[in-house]
């Protein structure tokens, strides 16, 4: 299985993401390969917000070699499942999507903790008490998602 997780900038949501599912991959002995993108470009080749990692690191999960990068076509391609980390990102894969094949592809990323309610992992890019939050709603969702496509 290869799973992306996407976000706006690749260094908050989806580099948790990211570290969640291939921490919980590793301690049931999934061969998954996990990565994440954004879907814009503005942190290219950055490490992820310092507060990701702090707020990783609490959880026994390091972050910190991450470097953000953009969502490329081919990941339509090698990626069995793409989860959009908000409605905004979603919208934008699935309008980059080229067909049905990959449009099914993208998924939001809270719909396997509340299925069909299109919430949204709020960004915490902006404000500095978002990060726990941020974290305990990506743990739960990967948690389904083991559940789920395991």
């Amino acid at each position: 299985m290869k799973v992306l997780m996407v976000c706006l900038g690749n260094i908050c949501r989806s580099p948790l993401a990211e570290g969640i599912l291939k921490h919980k991959c590793k301690q049931q002995n999934l061969d998954w390969y996990v990565d994440s993108a954004g879907t814009g470009k503005w942190h290219l080749g950055s490490a992820p917000d310092v507060r990701s990692i702090k707020v990783a690191a609490k959880y026994g999960i390091d972050i910190s070699e991450q470097r953000a990068r953009s969502i490329r076509s081919t990941d339509y391609e090698e990626f069995d499942l793409i989860f959009a980390m908000d409605t905004s990102n979603f919208k934008d894969l699935k309008s980059w999507a080229l067909d049905a094949t990959e449009e099914m592809k993208i998924k939001l990323i809270l719909d396997e903790v509340y299925p069909d309610e299109l919430m949204s992992v709020p960004d915490p890019y902006f404000s500095d008490d978002g990060f726990e939050e941020v974290f305990q709603m990506l743990d739960k969702a990967c948690d389904e998602i083991i559940k789920k496509y395991a």
